[in-house]
């Protein structure tokens, strides 16, 4: 390294290092440093002269001096900066001029014209294709917030970089679109791979989001379940009832019929035929209401197109479509899901025919209940009576 380099380089660091806002998170010494190494990269492989090498590292060191004064035309003061210096260290004039010149073609909106050029735009942009893209990218952007000058967010960022990727900068040495192009497309990729995720995220958000809108309200949702769910359960309770009361009065006929029919042939006992009458008629007629409450009703469990088609029936509940095939069924159901009315309507119908079964089962309950208290009161009274009035010598024998 010549020893102008050497001073270029203490002198830029410790300009950077000292006078340089510490806002500016990329534009820093950091980033010299790295256009300077990507700058050595490039001249290891091309075989320019010791001058011309010196010149490109003189601009690598140099290039970005100038943002000590600010963002704006931080080229033009850069070269100022240059030329003063290099002025004090006795650098002729041609060499100033040269190092100024690679210093503007930094510009992003330069064209490079001879190879110098091109050396120092790809070592400037180098970052690109380096896997430090991703830190160094993060720190321009907070940059550029913390500056003043804008601020991205995350979407509107990567989308900046993919368009600068695709459209704005390209790799003019041979060297770099042999070695740094591959990292480059791999970086665009991600940014890309990273959009399309976002992009999947943001349509299942939205699907979300519409479906949500379009499903009934959760308090409507809590209506139905806990209707349907309370409906349920009064049934189950009303059917438990009725297997109850079947079994007590199976119970009770078991023990007339085993303990006091037989006795019923003797003359002496037939003061006990009208209240083992009494007892039995009360315990099969409960039974017989019993079963009615709990006997499920036959339906023809067919349904026609023109049914579904006007919503008449009921897919909801089996007895409805037992008797279709799966296929009929599969056609009628696919026609209720797509209509969130008709899916509606049949809840609230599976809720009114539930209401009107309950309705029936709990007033047979409620008669059988009933005709069981009377019936064992009157048949209590009547053996108490005919015991009193008619055969009380036959208390012990019979028990």
């Amino acid at each position: 390294m010549s020893e102008i380099v050497e001073k270029t380089e203490r002198f830029v660091s410790n300009i950077l290092t000292e006078k340089l806002d510490p806002k500016f998170l990329y534009h820093n010494l950091k980033h010299t440093q790295r256009v300077v190494k990507s700058t050595k990269e490039l001249l290891n492989f091309y075989n320019l002269s010791d001058q011309e090498n010196e010149h490109l590292l003189l601009a690598a060191w140099f290039h970005d001096v100038g943002h000590i004064q600010g963002m704006e035309n931080h080229e033009e003061k850069s070269c100022k900066t240059a030329k003063k210096f290099l002025e004090e260290n006795g650098y002729d004039d041609e060499g100033i001029t040269k190092v100024c010149n690679l210093i503007m073609a930094t510009k992003m909106d330069h064209e490079p014209s001879n190879l110098m050029e091109g050396i120092i735009r790809d070592a400037d942009i180098s970052h690109f294709a380096k896997k430090s893209y991703w830190e160094t990218t993060d720190y321009l952007r907070d940059e550029l917030r913390e500056l003043g000058i804008a601020d991205y967010s995350a979407r509107e960022w990567r989308d900046k970089n993919i368009k600068m990727f695709r459209l704005k900068h390209k790799f003019y040495t041979d060297y770099a679109k042999e070695k740094w192009e591959p990292g480059k497309e791999d970086n665009l990729k991600k940014l890309l791979k990273e959009k399309k995720t976002e992009k999947k995220i943001a349509k299942k958000e939205a699907l979300k989001a519409k479906y949500k809108s379009e499903s009934p309200d959760r308090s409507i949702q809590t209506l139905y379940r806990v209707t349907l769910k309370n409906h349920l359960k009064l049934s189950d309770i009303a059917d438990t009832k009725a297997n109850i009361l079947l079994s007590v009065n199976a119970i009770v006929i078991s023990v007339v019929l085993a303990n006091l029919l037989t006795k019923l042939d003797n003359p002496s006992n037939t003061y006990l035929i009208y209240p083992t009458f009494i007892l039995i008629l009360s315990s099969v007629t409960s039974m017989i209401l019993s079963v009615l409450a709990t006997r499920p009703n036959i339906t023809r469990g067919k349904f026609s197109k023109e049914d579904v088609e006007n919503k008449d029936v009921n897919l909801l509940f089996f007895g409805n479509f037992h008797q279709m095939s799966l296929q009929e069924y599969e056609w009628a159901l696919g026609e209720l899901v797509k209509d969130k009315e008709y899916i509606y309507n049949s809840l609230t119908k599976d809720l009114y025919y539930l209401g009107l079964v309950l309705n029936k089962k709990y007033k047979l309950l409620r008669m059988t209940y009933t005709i069981f208290m009377i019936g064992m009161i009157i048949s209590v009274i009547a053996f108490g009576i005919a015991f009193r009035f008619f055969g009380p010598e036959n208390f012990t024998y019979l028990f």
